[in-house]
C-alpha cells in the first residue's frame, strides 16, 4: 500500500488489492497521468476503478489502459469513461520499463491511484510478475497462518 504522508490533501482514489494477490510485485513506480477536467472532478467524488487495468509502452509511450472514471454528470465537454491515458514519466524510466517488459517478460500493473500532497492525481505502477496457481495458494496458507497466529497469540497472551 503507498505510503500516507502527514498532509491532510493526501487521498486514495483507487486502489488494485487483487494485484498483490495476482503479482509478484518486485518495484514500484510514481507517474503522473495526463488527464481532463472533467476526469479530474470526478475523481475528487471518488468514481472511479483500476482492478481490470493495466499499463503498457507502446510507440515510445506510457498508457494506462481499461481504468475506469464515471463520467462528471455537470461537465459541458465530457470525456470517455474507458479511454486510454498516457503516463507521464521520465526517459530513462520509460525504457527500464520498456526493457522490463519486452526482454525480461514483465507486467505493468496499476496499484493505487491518488491525490498526492499537493492535491495532483498520481499512479503508482508495479513491475510484477505474474504468480501460477500454487504460488498463489501459497501466499493464502501464508495469510492464514499469520491470522490464525495472530489469534493464538490474543487468546494466550
Amino acid at each position: 500500500m503507498a505510503k500516507k504522508p502527514d498532509n491532510t490533501n493526501y487521498k486514495v482514489i483507487a486502489e488494485n488489492r487483487r494485484a498483490r494477490f495476482d503479482y509478484a510485485i518486485d518495484e514500484d513506480l510514481e507517474c503522473g497521468i495526463q488527464l481532463m477536467g472533467s476526469e479530474v472532478k470526478s475523481l475528487r467524488l471518488n468514481q472511479s476503478n483500476i482492478a481490470e487495468s493495466y499499463a503498457a509502452v507502446e510507440e515510445g509511450e506510457l498508457w494506462l489502459v481499461n481504468s475506469y472514471i464515471a463520467p462528471y454528470e455537470q461537465a459541458m465537454f465530457g470525456h470517455e469513461d474507458r479511454r486510454r491515458r498516457k503516463l507521464l514519466v521520465s526517459k530513462k524510466q520509460l525504457s527500464d520499463l520498456w526493457n522490463a517488459t519486452q526482454r525480461k517478460g514483465m507486467t505493468l500493473v496499476p496499484l493505487v491511484m491518488y491525490f498526492n500532497d499537493r492535491g495532483i492525481v498520481k499512479v503508482k505502477i508495479g513491475i510484477a510478475k505474474g504468480k501460477k496457481s500454487h504460488d498463489k495458494r501459497e501466499t493464502q496458507a501464508k495469510r492464514d497462518w499469520s491470522r490464525q497466529k495472530q489469534r493464538l497469540l490474543k487468546e494466550h497472551g
